[in-house]
């Protein structure tokens, strides 16, 4: 076996550990009175820009985190083992601005966005589309149980429930398939071209 290949060990200490700074940065937020919450996204203002990348980390609260913590953590591994660290990396950069630029662009007036939720999103839609492009019936397989767990999710890409960001749902979904497209489409477009 390579000593690079991803295994489910090194999945859950990546993937897992970076669930754990959510969990540390809420333990700082509950005891700091919800002084991280700032640092989330607050929409079109230049200076906050860069909370897109610090949003993902935070959270209103431990229910907002628990109902993260586990597709985060699942779906995270699942890529991290199918598809490698690189890719997982990638997938989650992508998913991370592009569900923070959407929701910098599209959310309310006075509102602040955080949460890992856009980054699941992105995760959830590269799983359901990578196979699309790569064409590997291992993946597609992936795809329909991954669908069949979470396809419901989805509907979280419209408006609804108040106080949840549609608009990092949508913006996460739309970066997984974004992902999906440029590690794999384009990857093998390069191939068959050299």
């Amino acid at each position: 076996m390579p000593e690079n290949k991803p295994t489910l060990s090194k999945a859950l200490t990546v993937v897992g550990g970076m669930l754990a700074v959510m969990w540390v940065l809420e333990a700082i937020d509950a005891v700091t009175l919800n002084a991280l919450d700032s640092f989330g996204i607050q929409p079109r203002l230049i200076g906050d820009l860069p909370n897109i990348l610090l949003a993902p980390f935070l959270h209103f609260g431990w229910a907002h985190l628990i109902s993260n913590s586990v597709p985060f953590l699942v779906l995270g591994v699942l890529i991290f083992i199918t598809s490698g660290p690189k890719h997982w990396f990638m997938v989650t950069v992508i998913g991370t601005v592009v569900s923070g630029l959407v929701a910098w662009l599209l959310s309310a007036s006075g509102t602040i966005t955080a949460g890992a939720s856009g980054v699941v999103f992105a995760y959830l839609t590269y799983l359901l589309t990578r196979g699309l492009f790569t064409k590997r019936i291992g993946q597609i397989l992936i795809a329909v149980v991954v669908f069949a767990a979470y396809g419901t999710v989805l509907w979280g890409v419209l408006p609804g429930a108040e106080g949840v960001s549609w608009q990092g749902h949508l913006g996460g979904a739309i970066g997984g398939v974004l992902a999906a497209w440029w590690l794999h489409a384009r990857g093998e477009t390069r191939s068959v071209r050299s």
